[in-house]
């Protein structure tokens, strides 16, 4: 297998030529597109590098609270993004902010326990901004639901209450309902996994010059490790979300 293989200056410069490819065509198909493909290239460009050099130099730190507290800032701007589809549900940002620093802990400390990981920069980090992003869009696709099925299933909900069912007897149905919205997507595509399309880290690790096996290994954890966190933030995040739609009283707020 060959070696890591470092693009070239040159090479990037000449690789450019395909967003202009997309530039003639926005052009030749009148979509008026343009200026937006070329901004949208010169800032991805611009972004990427800047990233580059800041994860250089976090890279480099080994400190133990400087990981612990990034991974901390990233769970809060993740949960703050997941509660904005939360609108209505009081409370949403912090749910959002428990539920993934559970699913994440339990996953990365599993991860480092078995081995898989190393306590460093550069293996944690990385992983970490996974799990948390995987969690972050799965809380969004719950709250979501669970807006409209409290809307949609309000008398159904009334119609238990008033037969003698709990709030949580009465919204069970929604909540599993909710569960399993938020983690279909990752479900259908681990079972695509090699069959449909190569993921996209696991083809970056074999361009990068790992032998196709190793490289498999990495998706499998990657697979799994997504399973994990975002079933555990699913549930978290519904168990505490639906408890919101019921006051003090044990009745549906309106």
């Amino acid at each position: 297998m060959s070696q890591f293989h470092a693009i070239s200056a040159m090479s990037l410069c000449l690789a450019s030529i395909l967003v202009i490819i997309s530039m003639f065509m926005s052009y030749r198909q009148e979509l008026k597109l343009e200026k937006d493909i070329f901004i949208s290239a010169l800032r991805a460009t611009i972004q990427l590098f800047v990233i580059g050099f800041i994860l250089a130099y976090i890279f480099s730190t080994e400190s133990p609270i400087f990981i612990i507290g990034l991974l901390g800032f990233m769970a809060i701007n993740a949960a703050y993004n997941s509660s904005k589809r939360g609108k209505g549900i009081p409370y949403a940002l912090w749910i959002s902010w428990f539920a993934i620093t559970v699913g994440a802990s339990i996953t990365l400390s599993i991860l480092l326990l078995t081995g898989v990981l190393n306590f460093t920069a550069y293996q944690v980090i990385p992983v970490g901004g996974m799990v948390i992003s995987g969690a972050m869009v799965a809380i969004g696709l719950c709250y979501r639901q669970m807006l409209s099925n409290f809307e949609l299933r309000q008398q159904e909900v009334e119609i238990k209450l008033a037969l003698g069912s709990t709030p949580k007897q009465a919204s069970k149905a929604i909540v599993r309902d909710v569960i399993k919205t938020g983690l279909q997507p990752t479900v259908d595509s681990a079972k695509t996994l090699g069959i449909v399309a190569l993921p996209g880290m696991m083809t970056g690790l074999i361009l990068a010059g790992m032998p196709p096996l190793e490289a498999v290994k990495y998706q499998m954890i990657v697979t799994f490790m997504s399973l994990s966190t975002i079933s555990i933030a699913c549930f978290i995040t519904c168990q505490l979300a639906y408890r919101t739609f019921f006051n003090n009283r044990n009745q549906l707020n309106r």
